[in-house]
């Protein structure tokens, strides 16, 4: 048995008269991964801020150990002096810096103060190469993908040899090549003794990864188990605090006529002119029916529904709304003909983040909204208020900035915005991303009640149980092409990965 490195003994920490953790203990052990999940809310980031110094000494009650010593913290150097490295899920670096200044940010190899830029490429490309980020150091970080900034992150925190590495939602962005290089970065870690916590709301991943797994509700330890011990169901079961008989709460609803149609789309790859990355691909929806596309990354499933709802162009496709043509040219002409699109990104292009609730939610309603082009405030607030209550979206005041929601609640106001519209067909690019099973599990029942009034509903998402357990039907795409369409019932999981893999069916 590994020795314990790590101790938070009876973590308490209240705001106002809120106690966020209520006698919370973890202990981490060396060349350990330890999981904690719980559903957003639980405590978890607010005790990896107490570890971090974020919240300083004094500002909770209970203690922090390593090698059996007191530590007390009074910001976050002193934690970092003490071996911890934090990677949040969060990205806070300079984006106009070169990825090698983020990499040493306020360690820059120096002599007498004179920094050695030679010596700080050489580095970073260590670093960059450990994580598998194929980019000249050179390189400023806002020319980088959302992924590629959290790969800097990760080689940032690992620049600083830690002890204890502490790992927030890391994967949120990274592809499933990228998640890979981080894990296998982790277990190296492990084998040279480096203990980790890791958080997750991917609970496939925590058992994949893991050798202990604590859970977290209401600001209290639940439990923690050594992985063999648990489950996805029990974890599930523990996290929501009540029995998980069926994950996802398909209802039979009736499916009526069709109601939109799609032949011979076409995109144009976004990195060459001479590839197509929607390759004549065609298909339909019904009214009450949950259509979902299935595909791997690079698949075209993202700018398939992007180019029909003209948020990018498309080369070709003939649209169908009711059966008759309809002309769609660009976001505005698909809100008028019935179209909505929850997009894949909530924070890049789902909301404002300098917007409160009540603007976010009202978004794509302004116009109707306006009184002689000036919005009318007393109508935006009760349109708000209707769809806060209709979808139980929970915050304490509709002018809380979005930021000061859950993501799960988060993901319920960009929901809300396009119910608004009233949509006939409503697209939804990995409505689940980033929330936890609890928010999940609510999402998924709205998508259902959505079904039930009649909307045609296609779906995209990267966790095929969650496809299989919700869809009526499905379209696989393989290389920007149909590979197969399956009914419900047909294909589970493996059929459809295969068919996506194989790109035949």
């Amino acid at each position: 048995m590994n020795d314990t490195v790590l101790e938070m003994n009876g973590i308490s920490k209240r705001f106002g008269g809120v106690a966020a953790l209520s006698d919370v203990s973890i202990d981490l052990r060396e060349g350990e991964i330890l999981a904690i999940v719980g559903e957003n809310g639980a405590g978890k980031s607010t005790l990896m801020k107490v570890l971090s110094g974020s919240y300083p000494a004094g500002s909770y009650t209970g203690t922090i150990r390593i090698d059996g010593a007191e530590q007390r913290f009074a910001s976050p150097a002193d934690s970092e002096k003490a071996g911890i490295a934090m990677i949040y899920q969060e990205i806070s670096m300079h984006l106009d810096a070169s990825i090698a200044e983020n990499i040493f940010l306020g360690n820059l190899p120096n002599a007498s103060g004179v920094i050695n830029w030679k010596t700080v490429y050489e580095k970073a490309r260590q670093y960059t190469d450990m994580v598998g980020l194929n980019v000249p150091v050179r390189q400023t970080l806002r020319k980088l993908s959302a992924s590629q900034q959290q790969l800097v992150a990760i080689a940032r925190a690992l620049s600083r040899n830690p002890r204890f590495l502490v790992l927030d939602e890391p994967t949120s962005t990274l592809t499933e090549s990228e998640a890979d290089v981080l894990f296998n970065i982790l277990f190296r870690l492990k084998e040279r003794g480096i203990s980790s916590i890791y958080i997750s709301h991917k609970l496939k991943e925590v058992l994949y990864l893991a050798d202990r797994i604590t859970i977290l509700r209401d600001g209290r330890k639940i439990s923690t188990r050594q992985i063999a011990e648990t489950s996805i169901d029990l974890t599930v079961e523990e996290m929501v605090n009540r029995k998980i008989d069926e994950m996802y709460p398909k209802r039979a609803v009736p499916i009526g006529e069709e109601v939109f149609r799609v032949e011979n789309l076409e995109v144009v790859h976004p990195l060459t002119n001479s590839k197509l990355i929607v390759d004549g691909v065609g298909f339909s929806v019904r009214s009450g029916e949950i259509l979902g596309l299935v595909g791997l990354v690079g698949s075209g499933r993202s700018e398939t529904v992007n180019a029909i709802f003209g948020a990018i162009r498309r080369k070709s496709g003939e649209l169908f709304l009711d059966g008759r043509p309809v002309r769609i040219r660009n976001p505005r002409d698909a809100i008028r003909s019935g179209l909505a699109l929850l997009t894949e990104d909530r924070k890049k292009d789902g909301f404002v983040a300098a917007f409160n609730v009540t603007l976010n939610a009202t978004l794509a309603r302004f116009r109707q909204l306006a009184r002689h082009s000036v919005i009318d405030r007393r109508r935006e607030e009760s349109a708000a208020s209707e769809y806060v209550d209709k979808i139980n979206i929970k915050l304490r005041d509709l002018r809380d900035n979005i930021l000061q929601l859950s993501g799960g609640n988060q993901q319920k106001v960009v929901l809300s915005k396009w119910l608004m519209t009233r949509p006939r067909v409503l697209f939804l690019d990995e409505p689940t991303r980033g929330i936890d099973v609890g928010a999940k599990a609510q999402i998924y029942e709205l998508i259902c009640d959505l079904a039930q009034e009649g909307i045609a509903v296609v779906m995209i998402s990267s966790e095929l149980p969650e496809l299989v357990g919700m869809c009526d039907r499905f379209v696989v795409l393989s290389e920007g092409k149909v590979a197969a369409e399956r009914q419900r019932g047909e294909a589970d999981e493996e059929a459809l990965l295969r068919l996506a893999t194989l790109g035949m069916g």
